[in-house]
């Protein structure tokens, strides 16, 4: 009997992106598990049964003090039981050959707790993801290009995608624009807007839907298991999600290629 990749879909104190997330993972074949924050808090489920780590959308806490700030810090202080660091439960996880995803409000909580954008920069925050330049909820779908020097294994042979964004907070700000060097030379800045006429990145709005530093729409860590994207993969899960779907040469569902190539990768490296 094949064996399952198991997928632990994170929800609570305000993600509300579970249900379709885990879909998306099932709809590859991945048996997936909607698990509360609470139960990894205190214990009763271990983040290291499970191959990979996923962080969906939502409004974490409210985001009253700033976009996955507050949880940001229980990832990272948290004592599970009184004993043991739950960041230090993560570390294992990541060293045992792990994946983790972060979608939207999985995005900023990834780059507060210092996952993103990792290497050399574990643990610290070296970039930040904050309010639009719009000054408002950016609702709307948008082009994307993939970095074809990225490491990012979520990403594996795309080129191009086209997703829908739905957020308040994700403008993409580096500490300064010499670490946003390094992360492009590295392939880690492996997702950006793009202007769909020229295909190139864009700092222009609507395209570039927050003002993100350098067109930033996804990044990843050195290794190319951890991803952080902004954009909403799991909306788009069937090809009349499409917002033009019945003029679509092709059925093909782009976000549940990133699902794909992540179920894909735990079955050639793990299982």
């Amino acid at each position: 009997m094949e064996k399952k990749v198991k997928i632990l879909v994170l929800w609570g104190y305000g993600i509300n992106c579970e249900q379709e997330t885990a879909y998306a993972f099932k709809k590859v074949g991945a048996q997936a598990e909607i698990i509360h924050l609470y139960q990894i808090f205190s214990g009763e489920f271990k983040i290291r049964n499970y191959h990979i780590l996923c962080f969906p959308g939502g409004f974490l806490d409210g985001d009253h003090l700033g976009s996955a700030q507050a949880c940001s810090h229980r990832f990272r202080y948290l004592k599970i039981q009184g004993k043991y660091l739950l960041w230090d439960e993560i570390i294992a996880f990541l060293e045992g050959g792990g994946l983790i995803l972060g979608i939207c409000n999985g995005f900023q909580l990834l780059v507060k707790m210092g996952l993103l954008p990792g290497g050399s920069y574990l643990g610290q925050r070296k970039v930040t993801l904050t309010y639009n330049d719009s000054g408002k909820f950016e609702d709307r779908w948008v082009y994307l290009k993939v970095n074809p020097q990225t490491p990012c294994v979520f990403l594996k042979n795309l080129s191009e995608l086209y997703l829908p964004v739905r957020h308040g907070e994700g403008k993409f700000i580096p500490e300064n624009l010499q670490l946003l060097d390094v992360l492009m030379e590295k392939g880690q800045i492996a997702l950006q807007y793009v202007n769909p006429y020229t295909k190139e990145p864009t700092q222009e709005y609507p395209y570039n839907p927050n003002g993100s530093v350098g067109a930033v729409a996804g990044l990843c860590d050195p290794t190319g298991r951890v991803f952080g994207l902004m954009p909403h993969p799991e909306a788009f899960n069937h090809f009349t999600n499409h917002p033009r779907w019945t003029r679509l040469e092709t059925k093909t569902a782009e976000g549940l290629l990133i699902f794909e190539n992540a179920v894909s990768w735990v079955k050639r490296n793990v299982l």
